[in-house]
Order: structure tokens, then C-alpha cells, then sequence
């Protein structure tokens, strides 16, 4: 069948098998170059399938010589349908790992029910005996509470009141204002349940009673911070109320698991086009500033190469864990920077539909959107019938 990109909103619904395996090909070709490292041998990716986990994975396989076992809910193709990206990038990623001769497991499950938790902790012991890494990239609209069986949902607003500001369709290249109302007690709440901290606990404490975190294990998980520009409706709003929540639950994992020597901590890592990212308001016009100032000063980072330089330098370093006064590993470090802020602030303020591509690499942020489903790869033949099975 021929595969085309089919776009509602700002959510691609489609993903091309070839370019998802391009896509990842490229991903393990940066680390190969930029080389090995030393790190423990068996890692967990809780949401390994696409973005920050993905990269994660790929680091640790491809830079560590890590055995792998992701955990991921995806949508697996039929005859007439393609699979969700992250199902095709977990099939090419196992099979790439297993032909270095390295461990490499996805499952297809969610990760929120206690059922899931359990076969994995089965396939702990049967592949590794224990686990060194444990990654929490779990970015799920939807939860269901494995105790009460209650499902919460999440959603992109701000408190206290309605938010307007600039935004962007990166789909037909403008600049529009956006007006977002402000969050019930209920939707924040709920935001919480799906994206705090309560099932990272959840695993870390399932893992440590059934005996399957090595001696000296860590477990990291991700957060985002910001500018001030994003805060009403990411930091000041329901996200960050949750990302809030999965921090003080660091603390606390960091306390359970030093019992095993181990330590937990959360990595506030830089804004990046993800499918999640894609459908906040205003982020990806802040994201499209960002990159055009972070290419013209050379430090740009994807995500593989954002995680790379985290487990190589920050985390497994010769310093070992490079952890601020609040507990936190930043990899939003060059983001944050003066020089790329104070830039970012005087180009906001005089952004229009005139001006967008020049001040903002807006072209940058679309190409990476469709590159996330498999799209605008080169080398693919998209006229090309193509196996939906990958």
C-alpha cells in the first residue's frame, strides 16, 4: 500500500515503516561515531518507543553495550493500516540490538497495570537476574488506577485563569494568537494521576520487593522546566503540576533505593519536537525560536543526542551523578543559557508571519514532525508500495 502523511490537527495519524527504520538508522549511526562508554549492562525503559526514551535506549545499547527491555502500548499494524511509530521503531530497534549480539525485548503493554509489572519482572529474571537503569518516559493521555480501576485523563491547560498568547500552526507556517481556559481543581488533579510520579513509585517499589534492581541501581525519569515565555501554560499550568509531582516522588524513590545503594533522580531535559511537544500551544513556536539560536550557535542537540550526552557525562561520568541542590540533572543546560534566552525574548515580542522564517526555524520544527512518523526521509520512496508490517 502507498503510505502518505495523514495530518488532523496537529497529530499525524500515520507512520511509514521505511522511514521509521531510516529514522533509526540514523539514530544508531550518531552514537557509533560518537562512541563507547562505560555503563552497567541491563536496562528497563519504561516508554522506550519513541522520543526521550528511545534515545535513551539507543544510547545505552549502542554506547554501553546495554541489554535492553522497553515497555511500551502500541498500536501494531493490520493489512490495510499502518502501526504507531513507536511500535515500528521498537521492531527495528530489537532486531538492529540482537544483531550486535546485545539483549533487546519489547513488550507491547500497558505499563500503568500491575499485570504488566508483574510479566516484567518475570522477563527481568529470566533475561538479566537484575536490572542497573531504570528509565520512566512513560507520555500517556490516559491512565486507569490499577487499585481503583478509575480512569483519569490529562490535559494542556493553564490555572487560575485564561491564557492568551502568541502560538504557531507549523503546519501551514502562521503565527496566531491562541486563548486557553484555565483548569477545574479536577482536570489538574487528574493531570497529576496520568503524568506525576505515583507509578514511577508504583515500579520502583514493585522492583525492589520482588528483588530485581542490581545493587547500585539508578532510575531516572523526565521532566521539563522552561522559560519564563512557557510557564503559564507548561510550568504555571497542569503539566507542570504533574512534572512538579514526579519530582518530590524523586525524593522519596531516592530515599527507598538507597537501601541497594541506588539512587533515583529526574533529568529536566531541553525542549524538543516530540509528538507530545507538537500539540502544546505556544510551545512550538518557542521551540521553533529556540532552534534557529541553538543551530546558529552549534548546540543543537536531538534527542538521542541529548541522551547520549546525558548517560556519558552526567550520569556515568567520572564524577558520576551530576545532580543540582534541588536533586535534578540538567540537560536543558545550553537551553537555558543567557546568550540563547535573551534571544529568544527579542525575537518574540516582533514575530509575524512576515518575519517567521527568518527568525524562527520553523522549517526545522515541520521536517522533525514529519520525521517522527516516518516521513520526508531521504532515500525513501514514498511512491513505493510498502508492507504496513514492517
Amino acid at each position: 500500500m502507498i503510505i502518505e502523511p495523514k495530518i488532523i490537527g496537529r497529530v499525524c495519524l500515520t507512520a511509514h515503516p521505511l522511514g521509521m527504520k531510516k529514522a533509526l538508522e540514523e539514530q544508531i549511526e550518531y552514537v557509533r561515531e560518537a562512541g563507547k562508554f562505560v555503563m552497567p549492562g541491563r536496562v528497563l525503559v519504561l516508554g522506550g518507543s519513541a522520543g526521550y526514551g528511545l534515545g535513551t535506549r539507543i544510547s545505552a545499547a549502542f554506547g554501553g553495550d546495554a541489554g535492553t527491555i522497553n515497555i511500551s502500548l502500541e498500536r501494531e499494524p493490520t493489512g490495510k493500516k499502518p502501526a504507531s511509530p513507536g511500535w515500528y521503531s521498537s521492531k527495528y530497534f530489537d532486531e538492529a540490538a540482537r544483531k550486535e549480539g546485545l539483549i533487546a525485548e519489547s513488550l507491547n503493554a500497558d505499563a500503568f497495570t500491575h499485570e504488566t509489572r508483574l510479566a516484567v519482572i518475570e522477563k527481568i529474571r529470566e533475561l538479566f537476574g537484575q536490572v542497573d537503569l531504570v528509565v520512566y518516559s512513560l507520555a500517556s493521555p490516559v491512565r486507569k488506577d490499577p487499585d481503583s480501576g478509575e480512569t483519569y485523563k490529562s490535559v494542556l491547560k493553564p490555572l487560575g485563569k485564561t491564557y492568551t498568547a502568541k502560538s504557531v500552526d507549523f503546519v501551514r507556517g502562521r503565527v496566531d494568537e491562541v486563548s486557553i481556559e484555565a483548569a477545574t481543581a479536577e482536570e489538574e488533579a487528574g493531570t497529576v494521576k496520568v503524568m506525576g510520579g505515583e507509578d514511577w513509585t508504583l515500579w520502583i517499589s514493585g522492583l525492589l520487593e520482588a528483588d530485581v534492581l542490581a545493587k547500585g541501581a539508578k532510575s531516572i525519569a523526565y521532566s521539563y522546566i522552561g522559560p519564563e515565555l512557557t510557564y503559564a501554560i507548561y510550568r504555571a499550568g497542569t503539566i507542570g503540576s504533574a512534572k512538579e509531582n514526579l519530582e518530590r516522588s524523586a525524593s522519596a524513590l531516592d530515599s527507598m533505593i538507597k537501601s541497594i545503594g541506588g539512587e533515583a533522580f529526574v533529568s529536566v531535559n531541553k525542549a524538543l519536537v516530540t509528538r507530545a511537544s507538537s500539540v502544546i500551544p505556544v510551545v512550538p513556536l518557542y521551540i521553533s525560536l529556540l532552534y534557529k539560536i541553538m543551530k546558529e550557535k552549534g548546540i543543537h542537540e536531538n534527542c538521542v543526542e541529548q541522551m547520549y550526552r546525558m548517560l556519558r557525562t552526567k550520569v556515568y561520568g567520572p564524577s558520576g551523578t551530576l545532580r543540582d541542590e534541588n536533586g535534578l540533572v540538567h540537560m536543558d543546560d545550553w537551553e537555558m543559557r543567557r546568550d540563547v534566552q535573551d534571544l529568544i525574548g527579542a525575537r518574540w515580542d516582533k514575530i509575524d508571519d512576515d518575519n517567521l522564517k527568518s527568525l524562527a526555524d520553523i522549517g526545522g520544527f515541520r521536517e522533525d514532525f514529519m520525521r517522527l512518523h516516518g516521513f520526508n526521509w531521504p532515500g525513501v520512496d514514498y511512491s513505493a508500495d510498502v508492507n504496513p508490517m514492517g
